[in-house]
């Protein structure tokens, strides 16, 4: 399977798209379905790849650079050139394992901010790829985990809102000069 929004693995000096910080509202805006795969969104998907990779992440959703659609873009091995990008427009998750892992995230939209989230070890998704065709991909460990993560940036959740931890939450903030007031607890 050979996709059509194929782009380079490598830094960008101007990023196509902005990505969108602790803070901002448009990170707490609940993203829409898309209604048809088209050359925008596949254009859409580049862009976002194109951002991810100069921005060193392996995961971004399309709420985290201001565009309100259910699209999250996801590579685990951005050093690996023979990796293809994974591509999710409207994903969602059809079961989840009982397991429970806790592991440290980060965040594009947090910089330099690491702390510990509790996720579903394995999870299994439905998703239509970057032709519109629909998926069905059983994942676990790291990209389940940043399946999950992103997926939570489509409904305006943000990983900072799972960190239990409230003291090592509040320590790293504002270290990095976030306000905790922009963090939304998951109860």
């Amino acid at each position: 399977m050979t996709s059509e929004v194929l782009v380079e693995k490598k830094k960008l000096d101007q990023p196509p798209l902005e990505i969108h910080t602790l803070g901002d509202r448009v990170l707490r805006q609940p993203a829409k379905r898309v209604a048809k795969v088209d050359a925008e969104i596949r254009q859409l998907v580049r862009e976002m790849l194109q951002t991810m990779y100069s921005a060193d992440g392996i995961g971004l959703a399309a709420p985290q650079v201001a565009v309100h659609k259910q699209l999250i873009v996801i590579d685990c091995e951005p050093d690996n050139a023979a990796n293809q990008p994974l591509v999710l427009i409207n994903p969602t998750i059809k079961a989840a394992s009982r397991e429970i892992c806790v592991a440290q995230e980060g965040c594009l939209s947090i910089p330099k901010v690491y702390l510990d989230v509790k996720r579903p070890e394995a999870i299994e998704v439905s998703f239509k790829d970057e032709h519109g065709r629909p998926r069905t991909l059983s994942a676990n460990g790291l990209l389940a985990r940043a399946i999950q993560h992103e997926m939570d940036h489509l409904n305006g959740v943000l990983f900072v809102d799972r960190v239990e931890n409230g003291l090592a939450l509040n320590q790293e903030l504002k270290k990095y000069g976030f306000s905790t007031q922009a963090v939304k607890p998951i109860a």
